[in-house]
């Protein structure tokens, strides 16, 4: 009787046993799936806007931007603007760009780095945008006949809200100025966006 009571014991403890290690098995293949699905999943794709700028104000002395000290060449000002146009993944947009100029070198956002942009889809999500460079004088040659001034500079995506939120991205600009003040400025941004999958 106490050798089969031994027996019993013995396979009750190797059941348990091979029980626990299964456990452990499962437990390991899902956390696996569960760090697996939980790693964001990216697409990139191309991206292109096309908008036209209104000058909102043009301000003179600013402390964000510079100093202002036309003896010594330095004319650094903020500068705001708004407008509409399109973009692909948005459909219609507005956007708002505010950020330092120097009124002569056509330099921005300069010294201090101050520039806040960003485009509006029609249902509030947002792209926040990011350039800098210089607008030259004169126009190339795909440009139309009356630009007076141009711009083709790196632009960057520096996140967004809605199905934006986390988006990343580059390109370069096609901006040129022409008359009349004040929505003279045209704005062709292509490149590419890579969007965080499952954003709404």
């Amino acid at each position: 009787m106490k050798a089969l009571l031994k027996l019993m014991f013995l396979l009750a403890g190797m059941g348990l046993a091979v029980m626990c290690s299964e456990s452990d098995i499962i437990d390991e293949d899902l956390s696996a799936v569960n760090l697996k699905s939980a790693q964001p999943i990216t697409v990139t794709l191309p991206f292109e806007a096309n908008f036209v700028n209104t000058f909102l104000e043009e301000t003179g002395p600013n402390p964000i931007c510079g100093e202002w000290d036309p003896e010594n060449g330095q004319f650094w000002m903020m500068i705001y603007g708004e407008g509409e146009g399109t973009a692909t993944h948005m459909g219609k947009i507005t956007h708002h760009f505010e950020f330092c100029n120097d009124w002569v070198s056509g330099i921005y956002p300069g010294p201090s780095g101050y520039m806040k942009g960003y485009f509006v889809a029609a249902n509030g999500d947002s792209l926040f945008i990011h350039v800098e460079g210089q607008v030259l004088d004169g126009r190339l040659d795909h440009h139309p006949e009356d630009v007076i001034a141009y711009f083709t500079d790196p632009w960057e995506i520096l996140g967004g809200t809605g199905r934006f939120e986390g988006a990343s991205g580059h390109g370069m600009t096609d901006d040129y100025v022409r008359e009349p003040y004040p929505d003279i400025s045209f704005h062709h941004y292509t490149g590419e966006i890579t969007l965080v999958k499952g954003k709404r």
